[in-house]
């Protein structure tokens, strides 16, 4: 039930970001999510692409420095409160969220967000436990 994620090792210096993108266009890969973290020396852009190998081959053929990483989809009630309910059933678990960011995708009156936690089982049995469920990449129209 893990989706692709493709982080980016990026150099801090004007335009590498553009770059990126621009490569993706031009091998017809579409991003569904999007994310970019950053220290004083490197940045790295995480990204859920519609076409995950099609992307990772274009990055390292074009030079980049990337890893590839499963996280999770999760869809949660698009309504105040929401996301909380979950960050919050989570608090009180012994699943830690290392990073989360969402989906551009937004539909049935549900937002999707991306979750990379310590804890994978833990995290599937805690959601099941209150209803929820990881959503699947062909859902996403995913490759």
């Amino acid at each position: 039930m893990a989706v692709n994620q493709i982080s980016v090792f990026l150099e801090n210096r004007n335009g590498q970001l553009a770059e990126i993108t621009g490569l993706l266009a031009e091998n017809k890969i579409n991003l569904r999510a999007i994310s970019i973290a950053e220290t004083a020396d490197y940045g790295v852009l995480r990204i859920i692409a519609d076409d995950s190998e099609k992307a990772k081959n274009a990055l390292l053929q074009n030079g980049n420095i990337i890893k590839v990483n499963p996280v999770t989809v999760v869809a949660v009630p698009d309504k105040p409160a929401g996301l909380s309910e979950l960050l919050n059933m989570l608090a009180k678990s012994d699943v830690s969220i290392e990073y989360m960011y969402s989906l551009f995708t937004h539909q049935n009156d549900k937002a999707y967000m991306v979750f990379r936690v310590t804890d994978y089982d833990n995290f599937i049995k805690l959601l099941s436990k209150h209803g929820l469920t990881p959503i699947h990449s062909a859902e996403l129209g995913l490759k």
